[in-house]
């Protein structure tokens, strides 16, 4: 299986932080954001990452190298200087996500600047559909969710109660078959390379019956900001310590 890595955000939200480092390069609990998913991945078997960067993309191969550390292949999609994002970020990346690979082959994603305790393993290893999402409780600021997994699994876009996508997922390319007529509303999806949101494709996957989920309980933090950043820190230097 192989997985890719969203890294190519500006990081605006965490500046100073950012403005030298990209946000998937900082560290918590002595260790960067990133790498917290390269050893997860590693430990499942996974043997190609695919890292999408723009923002300093230099500093990926610089300080990550080809993976071999973690017994991976690293491989980087760089997107020029603004990010596609998740949409076009991962149409981007397909080409080397199905490299040597069956046309329906799911492939992990995971967003570059959340920590979870979450084990990868836990993701189903086959796909019904166009994606599988792993999704949490809502955080403070979320506090209305995303989508709603119901008691079969399938998530939909309605229902009383919605929980967070956690950008932690099992996609198929199938999901783009459509994307030009999904998010061709998109001032970005006309340019060349699009640029556009995940989100719409999502949607229309859900409401097709093409979407599925489970809730993962533990802990989880989407390192947006920080002080955020500064709390997860302090928390896994403690754990470690006892």
């Amino acid at each position: 299986m192989k997985a890719l890595i969203f890294a190519a955000g500006l990081g605006e939200r965490m500046r100073p932080l950012t403005l030298h480092t990209p946000k998937p390069l900082l560290s918590v609990g002595g260790k960067r954001l990133i790498e917290w998913h390269l050893d997860k991945l590693a430990a499942l078997g996974v043997d190609e990452v695919v890292v999408n960067t723009s923002w300093l993309a230099e500093q990926f191969p610089a300080t990550l190298g080809d993976g071999a550390r973690w017994g991976l292949r690293l491989r980087y999609s760089y997107e020029g200087a603004t990010p596609l994002e998740t949409g076009g970020g991962m149409l981007h990346a397909l080409s080397l996500l199905q490299e040597d690979a069956a046309a329906d082959a799911p492939f992990l994603v995971a967003n570059g600047d959340i920590w979870t305790d979450y084990d990868f393993a836990a993701l189903p290893r086959a796909l019904d559909g166009d994606a599988h999402l792993l999704l949490v409780d809502n955080p403070v600021q979320h506090p209305h969710g995303d989508f709603h997994l119901g008691d079969d699994g399938r998530i939909g876009n309605e229902g009383a109660a919605k929980l967070t996508y956690s950008g932690i997922g099992l996609y198929r390319a199938s999901l783009f078959e459509r994307w030009r007529e999904i998010a061709g509303d998109a001032a970005g999806a006309r340019l060349d390379p699009p640029r556009f949101s995940i989100v719409p494709l999502l949607r229309q996957a859900a409401d097709a019956g093409r979407l599925s989920g489970s809730h993962h309980r533990g802990r989880w933090t989407d390192v947006g900001t920080p002080e955020r950043l500064q709390r997860l820190d302090a928390a896994l230097i403690a754990a470690a310590h006892g």
